[in-house]
Parts: structure tokens; C-alpha cells; sequence
């Protein structure tokens, strides 16, 4: 027999879903919206009528505060004769909704001082942020002006940028004048081109030192500015300089194997081992010979820097000359001439040979680097560049999974390094 009830629908059955005061005044202001025809996003969607409305609230409540008393509800006989005032206009700069006009809430005595958009503020707080990050992506003045029109409908004019990214130089006075720790387990350095027009555009070197401290913590030491081409001569002036800001002993510096580099690191760190960067060797080599030789290249250079030692390193270095100096003589040259540099990590353990020979931790920086400036093209001072740089460095792993990561890799190398270098460890313990 066919029951004649009637299964209720889910809607009847249970009651509506509960909505917290945040999202019944979210749905209640998209409502209004689309009555109103305003779209949810854009210069005059509901996210800026959103805001405008929040901080106006937020302005009367502080007022209240500052007051003792709503509008219109002064107590009598109170000592105070401050009263509202009525209100002004400004104009703010939000990051998420562009321009915003709001009203601004005054008292008859001038002592109001508003807290979330203060007197003489018309940016709200990531919105400098928002200018630093697009300018260390390498964009100009007066592409964050224009990207702040296109996405954001705010006019901000390349003046204001300018003074926004000025903030950063003190900052970075004080990061490039910072002490150092007093050992360091390796130090990489390299330089990078940039262009810079100082009466005509003309190429000029930017140093960069990054240190593995003995607890396997990777820091970006410095940036310098240099004129002409990379020199020892220079280098000489950056070591001294991070000598003087504490660097005491380096175990390892390692370099793209520039001339006179291990007598200016002599005379700064005499116990250092300069360490010719072999990433650097590697991808030189391959630039000199034909790509339809890589493979067998790759297997005759493995033999030298995987090599048990320094000896079966000069056999195979013997083999390559033998194999490949008829073809291509450059090659087997640039080998010979690094080689006083290169064979001194094979006197090593696996571990510090592995990390010094796979860990060309400059080389990655120094790809942001240049990923920014080839955004820019050229910068109209020196000062731009390191501006830029800088930022650079600021904004790397800004979640810290990295670093993290870095000191993870780090730690077996650190055993190597303690053992091997105790007597120059920067410890009581000895090990």
C-alpha cells in the first residue's frame, strides 16, 4: 500500500543554517550592492564601500571614546564642553581597494587623535609594502604608478614611490654596517653587471658575500657598489670591510677563480682556503665545446672533481688534456690555470667536499638579481641600484621553509667542519 506522506524537504526538515554577525553583515552589504547595481570588486565595488564603511565606523567608535559619550547623548552638568564637530573629507590609498574617501570625525577642541588612519596619513599600511615588493621585481616609478591606476583606480605619482622606496636607504646603511659573527664555515662571493647612468650608461660591477655560520645559518653579508671592471683590488676593500665588522677566520672562501683573488683572502684571513667554485669551472667548460660533446665532457670532468684525491684528480685532468686539447685547447687551459685553486677540497671529507662542490649558494641569489635588473634595463644612479638590490635580498624566503631547509642540509657538513677545523672553532667544546 502506497503511504500518502509526504517526505519534507530539506529546507523544511532542518532549519537555515546560522550565520555569524561577520557573515550576516557581509551577506547583508552584497545585498545592498546588488540592489544598488554596484559590482563586487572594481574602483566602485562593494569592497570599497566596504572599507570606506569600516574605517568611518571605526572613527566614530574612537571618537566616542576619546568623547565619554555617543553623538548626541553628552551628559549635563559634565565638566568637558568638547562635543563632536561635524566632519572632514580625506582621501586614503588601500592596497585592496584603491582610493577611498571617507569622513573623517572631529571635535570643537582639536584633541581627537585617531588611531587607525592618523592625522596626515593617506596610505593605509601594506600599501608600502605593496611599492617596496614591485619595486625590488625590478618595476620603475612609473610602472607601480601605472599598475597602481590599472588594478587599483589610486593615482599615486611617481614622487610618492620615490619616497616610499627612499625609506629603505637608512635601512640599509644600518643592515650594511651590521656586526658579524666572528667564524664563518665558507663565505661565496661573486659580482653581478649592472648598468647604471651616471652621465652615459656604462657597465659596473655589484659584489655580493653570502656566510655559512658554524650553525649552518645562511646570511647575505653585503652588497657593494664598484666602478670599472671586477678586481681584486676591490675585493681587497670588501674583505677588510667584513673583517672589520667582526670576521675574524673564514675555513673556506670560495670564488669564480679571479686573478690575484687568494693573495688579497691571504692577507685578510691568513688560514682561509681559497676554493675555486666548481659550478663556475663546470659551466665555463661547457661553453667552450660543442653541445654534442656534453655527455661525454660531463663523464671527464666527474673524474677530476669526484676524484678519491688530489693525484688521481691530476691523472684524469691528464686524460682530459690528452682527449680534448687538440679540439679544444681553451678548455683544457681554463682547468690548468684554476687548478692551484680547485684541488683543495679533495684534501677533505665527502661531506665539506660534497657541499662546497654542489652548493654554488651565490649563484641562486645572484639570479634574483639579475631577473630584477633586466626588468629595469638600467638604473639612473648607484644608489637606485643598491636600492634595488637590496630589496631585493629583503624579500627572500619570506616564509623561512629555506632556511630552514639550508641548515637542515648543512648539518652533516657542520660534523666534517668541527672535526676537521676544531682547533680554530669558535666553541669551549673540542671535538
Amino acid at each position: 500500500m502506497t503511504s500518502g506522506a509526504v517526505t519534507p524537504r530539506k529546507s523544511d526538515a532542518e532549519p537555515a543554517r546560522q550565520l555569524s554577525p561577520e557573515q550576516a553583515a557581509a551577506a547583508a552589504m552584497v545585498a545592498e550592492a546588488r540592489q544598488r547595481g554596484l559590482e563586487l570588486t572594481g574602483p566602485n565595488g562593494l569592497l570599497k564601500l566596504f572599507t570606506k564603511n569600516v574605517l568611518e565606523t571605526a572613527l566614530n567608535e574612537e571618537m566616542t571614546e576619546h568623547l565619554g559619550h555617543e553623538k548626541h547623548r553628552a551628559e549635563r552638568g559634565r565638566d568637558s564642553t568638547n562635543v563632536r564637530n561635524g566632519a572632514r573629507k580625506k582621501t586614503v590609498l588601500s592596497d585592496a581597494a584603491g582610493e577611498v574617501e571617507i569622513e573623517v570625525p572631529r571635535d570643537r577642541e582639536s584633541t581627537f587623535e585617531p588611531q587607525i588612519v592618523k592625522k596626515r596619513q593617506r596610505r593605509l599600511t601594506d600599501v608600502d609594502e605593496i611599492v617596496l615588493s614591485l619595486y625590488a621585481k625590478g618595476m620603475t616609478t612609473g610602472e607601480i604608478s601605472a599598475h597602481f591606476a590599472e588594478i587599483y583606480g589610486a593615482s599615486v605619482s611617481k614622487e610618492t614611490i620615490s619616497r616610499i622606496t627612499d625609506k629603505v636607504v637608512a635601512e640599509m646603511q644600518d643592515w650594511a654596517s651590521r656586526p658579524l659573527d666572528a667564524v664563518y664555515a665558507a663565505v661565496f662571493i661573486d659580482a653581478i653587471v649592472v648598468k647604471v647612468r651616471d652621465g652615459q650608461v656604462a657597465n659596473r660591477p655589484f659584489y655580493a658575500a653570502i656566510g655559512v655560520t658554524v650553525d649552518g645559518r645562511k646570511d647575505v653579508l653585503g652588497l657593494w657598489a664598484g666602478s670599472g671592471g671586477e678586481g681584486a683590488k676591490f675585493w681587497m676593500s670588501v674583505l677588510v670591510d667584513l673583517k672589520n665588522r667582526g670576521v675574524k677566520d673564514v675555513f673556506f672562501l670560495v670564488c669564480d677563480g679571479l686573478k690575484g683573488l687568494p693573495e688579497v683572502v691571504e692577507q685578510v684571513w691568513p688560514q682561509a682556503i681559497v676554493q675555486t667554485c666548481i659550478i663556475h669551472l663546470i659551466r665555463n667548460s661547457f661553453r667552450l665545446t660543442s653541445r654534442k660533446y656534453t655527455d661525454a665532457l660531463k663523464r671527464d670532468l666527474k673524474a677530476m672533481y669526484e676524484a678519491p684525491n688530489a693525484t688521481a684528480a691530476e691523472a684524469a685532468l691528464q686524460e682530459l688534456d690528452d682527449k680534448w686539447s687538440t679540439q679544444y685547447p681553451a678548455l683544457v687551459r681554463l682547468w690548468r690555470n684554476a687548478w692551484t685553486e680547485f684541488v683543495p677540497f679533495l684534501d677533505y671529507d665527502v661531506e665539506i667536499r660534497k657541499m662546497i662542490c654542489s652548493t654554488n649558494a651565490i649563484d641562486s641569489l645572484n639570479a634574483r638579481y639579475r631577473r630584477a635588473v633586466r626588468a629595469r634595463g638600467h638604473f639612473p644612479t648607484e644608489q637606485a641600484a643598491l636600492k634595488c638590490l637590496y630589496l631585493v635580498t629583503r624579500s627572500l624566503d619570506p616564509t623561512g621553509t629555506g632556511r630552514a631547509r639550508w641548515t637542515m642540509r648543512w648539518k652533516p657538513v657542520l660534523n666534517a667542519f668541527a672535526i676537521t677545523f676544531g682547533d680554530r672553532w669558535p666553541a669551549a667544546e673540542t671535538y
